[in-house]
This record gives C-alpha cells, sequence and structure tokens, in this order.
C-alpha cells in the first residue's frame, strides 16, 4: 500500500471498533466520504488511486470515467473487491476490476463518449484501508461529442453537486498546471457548496507537464489565488508510465525526486507531492474522529454511572456463601411486604402513571362497579306490583281483606334482599382477582430466585383463596341477618313515627319520591367530564367520531374538544336508559348504548347512540356516572307468558290502593338496606381480606418460607440472573476499557487547527470572458523593466506586484488570475475600473524586452514582462 497515513489511523479505529463490539454496540465514526471535482483529463482518478495505493481505474486520453464511481474502503483481513451489480463475485486481481468498471460503464452510456448518473457502486475490503466512501466523478465538460447530450455540462454540474453538497464530504478540486487556474470550474462548484472554504483542498496536477520556463509557484505557495486550505501539487503516473505498468511505489519516487530537483519547488517539497495529499486528507480524518471522541465519552460515561451501583453489589459476590443468602431472603421478603401494602393503600414514590392498579382499581370496584351491579338487580316495577297482588290475596286467603297486612311486606321485601347476594359475591371475586394480580406484580422482582418467587406467589394465593371463603360468609351471614328481622322503626323508612295510616304512608312516600328526584336533580352539577366515540355514525355522514362529554345532572352534552366552546348537541337525561352492545369484529373499543324509553330518536335520526371507550373499566365507569345522573340500566324483557298473565291480571281500586302502600313502603325499606350494604360490603372485605393478607404477609410468610423449602433451593440463582450478572460486569469492565482507548486515541492523535480564513473573493466568478493562461517568459537580466505593449487602446491598468521574492535563478511562474468583470458596476467603457489582482500575460514574441512598463514588475530579481488585456475584455 502507499498510504502509510492511513496504515496509521486503521489500528485506532479498529480499538474503538473492538471496544464498541465488545460492549454490543456499534461505533458511529461516519468518517467523511472523499470526491474529486475536475474538468475532463485533468488527473482525478490518478490522484484517488494514489490516496487508495492501488491501480485499479480506468485511465486514458478524452473522458474516461463516464459514470459515477462510489468505491466504498472497508477494512478486512482479507483483501478483495465485489460490485453491488455482480454481488456474487468476488474480485482478487485489480485489473480484473478496472475491466469490470470498463465494461459496466460500457453496458449503460455505450461506447460513444456516453455518460450517465447511475452511479457504478464498488467496495474494496482490505487489511489496508479506512471505512471511508471515494467518489470518482466525470470530467467537467463544455462540448459534447459522440453520444452525449447538447446539455452535457448542466448534467455533469448537477451530477457532481449531488455528491459534493454532503456536510460529510471533503472536495479534492483538481486543476491541471496547464490550464488557467481562474477558469477551474472544479473551485467554483467547491465555493458553491462550501462558502467558507472548510472542506476544499486544491490539487494541482500535471506539474511536469508546464511548459519549459513556467511554473506554477506563486499557485502553490497560496499567494496568487488563494484559498483557505491551499494547494497541493501533484505529480501522476503519464499515460506512457500506466501502459508500461509503472508501479504506484516507483512513481510516489519520481514525483519526489521531481519536486526536490525543480529549482521553483525545492523548497516547498515537503508540502508538495501524493504522500503530503495523503497526510492532509489522513489528518481531515483524525480531525474528525477526534471531534466524535467527545459524544462517544459521554455516552459510555452514562452507561458506566448507570452500571456502577448494581456492579457494587456483586463485586463481592460468592453464590454460595449462607450468609448472603439468608440476608437476601429476608430482605426480598420484607421488600415484598413493602411493595404489596403501597400498591394497596397508595404511595406517592414510584407511581404507575399508565394504568390503575392494586388499591385504585380495588377503590373503583367498591364505589362505580358494585354500586351499578346494585342498581341492575333492582325490580322491574310491573312485576313487583304483580307480585305485591298476589301476596295480599295469597295472605287474605278465603277472605278479603280490610286492611293492608304487612306480612305481604315482609315477604316481598325479604325477596328483593335476597337478591343482593349475587353481587355482593360478584364483588368478592372482582377484588380477589386484583389482589391476586398485585401479588404477582410484586414477585416479579423475586425474578432473580424463580423457586423463592414461585413459593412465595403460591403461599400468599392460598391464603387469599382461604379468606375467599370467610368473607363470603360473612357478607352472607349480612344479607342473612337483614333477612331476619325488617326493622320497620328505622329512622329512615316512611313507615316510622308519624306514618300511621295508609292515607300517611302514600302521601309520605310520594313526598319522599320527590325529595329524592329534587336531591338528584341539582342543576349545572357536571358530574363527569371525557372523551368519548361516537361509534354508529354512517361513513356518509362522517363515521365515527371523537367528541368531548360533559355530563350533568339534567343533560348529556358533547363539544368539538375540551375547552368546550363548540358545541355539537346536547342531549336531556329525560326517560333514558343505558344498554350493553357487543364489542364489533374489527374494533378494539368496548361500547354502550343510550337509548329513549318511549322510542323516540336520541340525536338526529339515531334510536340510540352507542358509545365507545378503549377499555372495560372505562365503559364501567361511565355507567357508574350515568346512574348517579339517574340513568338506569335496561332490565331484562319479561317473558310472553308472563306478559300475557299481566294483561288480564286486573286490580280493583281498594286492592290497587293497598300495593301502592306496600309498594312504596318495600322501595323506602330496599333503599335503606341497599345503603347499608354498600357501606359494609367495602368495610368486610377490608377487614377480612385485605387487611389480613397485609398482615400475613408482615408476620407469617417467612415462616412459610422456610417451612416449604430449605434456605439453599429457595435462594437458587436462576440461569438468566446469573448470565445477567456476568454480562453486566463484562459490560462494567468493557466500558471502563473503551474510555481507556478513547484517552489514548486523545492523547496519542493531534488535532489540526483550521487555517484562518483568506480572500477568496476571486472565486465568486461571473459568466464573463477570462484572461488567457499567463507563461512566464526566460529570466531577463535585473534592471530592464519588462515591456507592456499592446495594440488595443482601453482604460488603464492599475499595476499590482505579484508579490514574494524569490532567487534569480529560479523559473518564472505562471499566474493564473481570476476571471473578473471587471466593468460590473461601471458601464462606462472609459472609466478608471476597480483594482484587479495582478493579471500579468505572456509577452508577444517579437516585442523587444526594453520597452519601457507602466507597471512595476514583481519582484526587481524576478521581472515580469505583461502585455494588455485582450480586446474581448471590452466588450
Amino acid at each position: 500500500m502507499g498510504n502509510r497515513g492511513m496504515e496509521e489511523l486503521i489500528p485506532l479505529v479498529n480499538k474503538l471498533q473492538d471496544a464498541f463490539s465488545s460492549i454490543g454496540q456499534s461505533c458511529h465514526l461516519d468518517l467523511p466520504q472523499i470526491a474529486v471535482v475536475g474538468g475532463q483529463s485533468a488527473g482525478k482518478s490518478s490522484v484517488l488511486e494514489n490516496f487508495v495505493g492501488r491501480d485499479f481505474l480506468p485511465r486514458g486520453s478524452g473522458i474516461v470515467t463516464r459514470r459515477p464511481l462510489i468505491l466504498q474502503l472497508i477494512f478486512s483481513k482479507t483483501e478483495y473487491a465485489e460490485f453491488l451489480h455482480c454481488k456474487s463475485k468476488k474480485f482478487t486481481d485489480f485489473d480484473e476490476v478496472r475491466q469490470e468498471i470498463e465494461a459496466e460503464t460500457d453496458r449503460v452510456t455505450g461506447t460513444n463518449k456516453g455518460i450517465s448518473p447511475v452511479p457504478i457502486n464498488l467496495r474494496v475490503y482490505s487489511p489496508h484501508v479506512l471505512n471511508l466512501t471515494l467518489i470518482d466523478l466525470p470530467g467537467i465538460t463544455k462540448v459534447p461529442v459522440g453520444d452525449q447530450p447538447q446539455d452535457i455540462e448542466y448534467q455533469i454540474k448537477d451530477m457532481i453537486l449531488q455528491f459534493i453538497s454532503r456536510e460529510s464530504s471533503l472536495i479534492l478540486a483538481v486543476t491541471p498546471a496547464n490550464m488557467d487556474l481562474a477558469n477551474s470550474d472544479a473551485l467554483k462548484m467547491a465555493k458553491e457548496v462550501d462558502p467558507q472554504g472548510l472542506r476544499t483542498i486544491g490539487v494541482i496536477t500535471k506539474l511536469d507537464l508546464m511548459d519549459e520556463g513556467t511554473d506554477a509557484r506563486d499557485v502553490l505557495e497560496n499567494k496568487l489565488l488563494p484559498l483557505r486550505r491551499g494547494y497541493i501539487g501533484v505529480v501522476n503516473r503519464s499515460q506512457k508510465d500506466i501502459d508500461g505498468k509503472k508501479d504506484i511505489r516507483a512513481a510516489l519516487a519520481a514525483e519526489r525526486k521531481f519536486f526536490l530537483s525543480h529549482p521553483a519547488y525545492r523548497h516547498m517539497a515537503d508540502r508538495m507531492g501524493t504522500p503530503h495529499l495523503q497526510k492532509v486528507l489522513n489528518q481531515q480524518l483524525t480531525n474528525h474522529i477526534r471531534e466524535t471522541l467527545p459524544s462517544l465519552r459521554s455516552k459510555l460515561q452514562s452507561q458506566l454511572l448507570s452500571l456502577e451501583k448494581e456492579v457494587e453489589e456483586y463485586k463481592n459476590f460468592r453464590p454460595d456463601d449462607p450468609t448472603r443468602k439468608t440476608k437476601a431472603l429476608l430482605q426480598m421478603v420484607q421488600q415484598f411486604g413493602v411493595d404489596f401494602e403501597k400498591r394497596i393503600e397508595g404511595s406517592g414514590d414510584q407511581v404507575d402513571t399508565l394504568e390503575l392498579s392494586g388499591g385504585a382499581r380495588i377503590n373503583r370496584i367498591f364505589h362505580e362497579r358494585f354500586p351499578f351491579e346494585l342498581v341492575k338487580m333492582e325490580f322491574d316495577e310491573k312485576d313487583l306490583r304483580r307480585e305485591i297482588s298476589y301476596a295480599i290475596k295469597n295472605i287474605h286467603g278465603v277472605r278479603t281483606g280490610l286492611f293492608t297486612p304487612d306480612l305481604a311486606f315482609e315477604a316481598i321485601v325479604k325477596k328483593q334482599v335476597v337478591k343482593l347476594k349475587e353481587p355482593c359475591l360478584k364483588c368478592v371475586d372482582l377484588v380477589i382477582q386484583e389482589l391476586i394480580n398485585t401479588v404477582r406484580q410484586c414477585t416479579s422482582k423475586l425474578g432473580s430466585y424463580p423457586r423463592l418467587r414461585e413459593e412465595t406467589e403460591r403461599i400468599v394465593t392460598t391464603h387469599i383463596r382461604e379468606r375467599e371463603g370467610k368473607t363470603k360468609d360473612q357478607i352472607l351471614l349480612l344479607i342473612d341477618i337483614e333477612l331476619s328481622y325488617i326493622n320497620t322503626n328505622h329512622e329512615d323508612f316512611i313507615g316510622f313515627a308519624n306514618c300511621y295510616t295508609e292515607q300517611h304512608m302514600t302521601t309520605g312516600a310520594q313526598q319522599r319520591n320527590t325529595q329524592t328526584n329534587k336531591k338528584r336533580a341539582i342543576p349545572n352539577q357536571v358530574i363527569r367530564r371525557g372523551w368519548l366515540t361516537i361509534n354508529n355514525i354512517s361513513i356518509m355522514k362522517g363515521g365515527s367520531k371523537e367528541y368531548w362529554f360533559v355530563l350533568t345532572a339534567e343533560s348529556l352534552s358533547w363539544y368539538k374538544d375540551e375547552e368546550e366552546k363548540e358545541k355539537k348537541y346536547m342531549l336531556p337525561l329525560d326517560n333514558l336508559k343505558i344498554r350493553d352492545v357487543e364489542k364489533g369484529f374489527m374494533s378494539n373499543k368496548h361500547v354502550f348504548a343510550i337509548f329513549n324509553t318511549e322510542q323516540r330518536n336520541v340525536y338526529k335520526d339515531l334510536r340510540q347512540i352507542e358509545l365507545a371507550c378503549d377499555s372495560q373499566e372505562d365503559v364501567d365507569s361511565w355507567k357508574a356516572s350515568f346512574l348517579r345522573a339517574g340513568v338506569y340500566p335496561e332490565k331484562d324483557q319479561t317473558e310472553n307468558e308472563d306478559g300475557a298473565q299481566e294483561n288480564t291480571f286486573s286490580m280493583d281500586p281498594q286492592l290497587e290502593r293497598q300495593v301502592e302502600t306496600i309498594r312504596n313502603l318495600v322501595d323506602s325499606y330496599v333503599g335503606i338496606i341497599n345503603k347499608s350494604i354498600r357501606d359494609l360490603m367495602p368495610k368486610t372485605i377490608m377487614h377480612l381480606m385485605i387487611n389480613n393478607t397485609k398482615d400475613f404477609i408482615h408476620s407469617e410468610l417467612l415462616a412459610y418460607l422456610y417451612s416449604s423449602a430449605d434456605q439453599s433451593s429457595l435462594m437458587e440463582e436462576s440461569a438468566d440472573q446469573a448470565q445477567r450478572r456476568d454480562d453486566m460486569l463484562r459490560m462494567y469492565h468493557a466500558l471502563k476499557e473503551a474510555l481507556n482507548i478513547i484517552g489514548d486515541i486523545s492523547t496519542s492523535t493531534v488535532s489540526t487547527p483550521v487555517p484562518p480564513p483568506v480572500d477568496d473573493t476571486w472565486l465568486q466568478t461571473s459568466s464573463g470572458h477570462s484572461p488567457p493562461p499567463q507563461r512566464r517568459s526566460a529570466v531577463l537580466p535585473p534592471g530592464r523593466p519588462p515591456a507592456v505593449r499592446g495594440p488595443t487602446p482601453g482604460p488603464p491598468l492599475i499595476p499590482i506586484p505579484a508579490g514574494g521574492p524569490s532567487s534569480f535563478a529560479a523559473p518564472p511562474i505562471p499566474s493564473r488570475p481570476g476571471p473578473q468583470n471587471i466593468f460590473a458596476a461601471n458601464n462606462d467603457p472609459f472609466s478608471a475600473p476597480p483594482q484587479i489582482p495582478s493579471r500579468p500575460a505572456r509577452i508577444p514574441p517579437g516585442i523587444p524586452p526594453g520597452v519601457p512598463s507602466r507597471r512595476p514588475p514583481a519582484a526587481p530579481n524576478r521581472p515580469t514582462i505583461i502585455r494588455p488585456a485582450e480586446p474581448s475584455l471590452l466588450d
């Protein structure tokens, strides 16, 4: 390989890659891509080839590179190349690589100089390269030849701009020394995408092909047309050398000899040549690597800090130490008890913000789900009246009753109270399920010891199941107690104290119902707000849509959003009820419906509104809110036989009065029972099940664990935990090693500061005429100033010295002035133009050197022979 600097960088990058690979991550250095830009046959491919150190690109005269070549260098232990268009084939002979590039170019562009923007992708795997991307671009040309389109110039420029516009690309602006630098399209395009000049390096090729007696010293010294990063001169192999298979190493030696022996370049030979260009590019890569190190270091340090606490526990870890096992067992059981209590009682630390859990879910069961289940069990009005009339008649038997019998009231009340058993037992089941889920969540922290987790879960769950039986027995006992004695002297009962007659009882019941309704219907009392989806609007009318709903004691309103400014509709709650709706086959939402009991449309042409929530819990919560607003669930439809029986059933006025009396008394008393049960149920469950389970975990769980299995088997680590511990320790040490490597790279590499800005306004060229390339004549004796003479009259030129002393024996230097529209600001051709950088021109061969000059020479020892500007500048 010919690139020694790259070979020095490779170990550094490999160390970083290895360090990151050891912790299972990739090191994103994202090294910059290097693109060569220049005119046709400027030597771009040769420059790129010298950087890689391999001879593999097509070469020749005319347009050779006719498609962009994207060359990816990839570090590998073996050396081979492969193309994207034929991945299965590996090329180990680089002559074959060149032939394949030529064949692939001809396949797309033809053989008659055509071009194409479709890139050729080549990957070179080698132990001597960094992971870099190099781009060989077609040369900038002006006149189409062969099969080239008429707009060939613009097509190639657009193609080049696509590649060099990336901020991570380094631009090598290649210009041959035997061409006027001011006409360099490469420098102009580089200026467009890199106005600060931070990533543009000027490369001057073909220094050995300049006319005899001329040189590019002023350019290479960055004096004539300066660039921020300056120019580097290189001497590539000639076509004869290439045809003669001249080795790249031999070419580099010849290039070195040229710069050391040439009188104009020997003083800066150490800053010229392909090795120096490689060094500059490698330093750019080093700078890039160093710039990425702080972010990599910060990333590793944050990971290291997050691991240190856990690693501290494992530093002196001995898996078979019995004292460690005892201590760990006690700590884990104690922590399990604390976690269980926090989840039930609530805590300010480690709050779950994604869903309800533990005590919050149990609270919802107590105060939303259970009351709703009670209401669902409420009696049907028509059935209840029929049952009361049958009870009255059956109690009177063959006699005709003169008074309303108390026994009918007691019979109906007991039948209604018995119905409470089902929702009460269902409430216990729901709470048990939540307790078991809470236990499982708390034991997840014991995952490191699977046997301990399994035993803890089994023991606590078994205890909860034992308490389930006792809790249900106690609740059934509560209901049996209510059945055992009907307390008609209860202060909230409408038949208590002043209601002695049926007339009084009927009036008292009516008054109580009125008070209840008034109490419920507090105007503008907001019961709930939230998002719901109206699910049954047809697609033609907009389809399902989410609205912001506001439920009050009197109405249900929905708005466009939570700001509640744009009201869509307000629905009174009168005669509304709730019914369940089955979830759609393709829907993941849970749905319930609101309908009118009088068979009226609820909203527009809809008999019912289907409201959808994300979860069943939200549905239950909304149902409970509607219950508070007085909207009850729909009752099951009575069977046809009952309906037929009801239609034939009739009552005389006296019986109807007795039924109404008992109906009101039953309603009042059952309300008292419901209130009592709703109050006692949570208390009973809390005492007999939840608090008892907490006490059991704190006081007896450890004893049960010791009796169920021996300590060593309980505290046996899972394979996953052992692996996790090993991985954590390995990760910890790998992170420390990676940080050390980053420190070594920081100290072993040097960052090169960015050169200061230069006056590169000469690059801001217009599309005007360019001066001809300068040629410096043979050296004249000192003291004889050069003459400026020309046939074309014009404005006087303001002379500016070329600057820079030089030895008398040094050959002259070609000056390539930047093309600048000197009359852009003033259209008067006879007015004085602005100052122009030195614009020396070659003296015509027939002019004697002794004619006086209006412009002083650049230096006393290096006289410059100048001729005036060409006539075209005044056009």
